[in-house]
């Protein structure tokens, strides 16, 4: 077994962006996002992170740019969907564009049961985000605050959720390192496989992802790393397998 590395490709206003922290308002442009996906296919990416930024913050959705991509890229590569995803007509739209897994945030905190009763219906297609500060989530585009951490997991685990995708939200497109205590207790907590998302600056780091394989953490979400060229994805996956 080896640890999944996810490219993420961030979408707003029919661009690949990034963000710093997850603030709107901070983003760096990279242009196109068909071709950005398109670049970690040819590097050998077998899933790509597609993050609908407009639908997380409300300000709009990029539906359109999201299945394009699933389209023309779905035979190569799995897409994991991601933003805004709170309600039947949501999930229905990712999964029908083409994702093989979407990615759930906000709506589990703000909709437990219904969240519950998704978890129970697509079984391992949906993975519940969990965006920390400390050990209290956050919510909605990550400016309110909804809970503590391990009480939501504890509601999760019990509706059977197979995946979590957590993000240190300080470290989030800041290329400070992920947050290795925050993954250990996560993963050492629940049964459910564990996504690293954030903070991941360096090979060094994806190695110490790699070390807490063992205890469930089995992917990781890449982004500022690869667009800001402080290593390749061919060097990634490399060090993962």
């Amino acid at each position: 077994m080896m640890i999944t590395l996810l490219p993420a490709v961030d979408v707003r206003d029919g661009k690949a962006v990034r963000l710093r922290q997850g603030k709107s308002g901070s983003e760096t442009d990279y242009g196109s996002p068909l071709e950005a996906a398109q670049t970690w296919v040819d590097a050998g990416a077998e899933w790509i992170h597609l993050v609908d930024l407009d639908a997380a913050f409300g300000t709009g959705d990029n539906r359109a740019q999201l299945r394009e991509i699933a389209q023309k890229l779905g035979d190569k590569v799995k897409i994991e969907m991601s933003g805004g995803v709170r309600d039947d007509a949501s999930l229905g739209a990712a999964l029908e564009a083409g994702a093989a897994r979407v990615n759930i945030g906000t709506a589990a905190l703000e909709n437990p049961d219904w969240t519950v009763s998704i978890i129970k219906k697509y079984g391992d297609r949906v993975a519940v985000g969990l965006d920390v500060k400390g050990h209290t989530l956050s919510a909605r585009g990550w400016t309110r605050d909804g809970g503590d951490l391990f009480e939501t997991m504890e509601m999760l685990d019990k509706a059977g959720c197979t995946r979590y995708v957590v993000t240190d939200v300080a470290r989030d497109g800041m290329m400070t390192g992920p947050n290795l205590t925050l993954l250990r207790e996560v993963a050492e907590r629940t049964d459910a496989h564990v996504t690293a998302s954030g903070g991941i600056s360096s090979l060094d780091d994806i190695c110490a992802i790699k070390g807490l394989e063992g205890i469930g953490v089995d992917a990781a979400i890449v982004g500022k790393s690869l667009y800001a060229g402080a290593f390749t994805l061919q060097e990634a996956l490399e060090v993962v397998g």
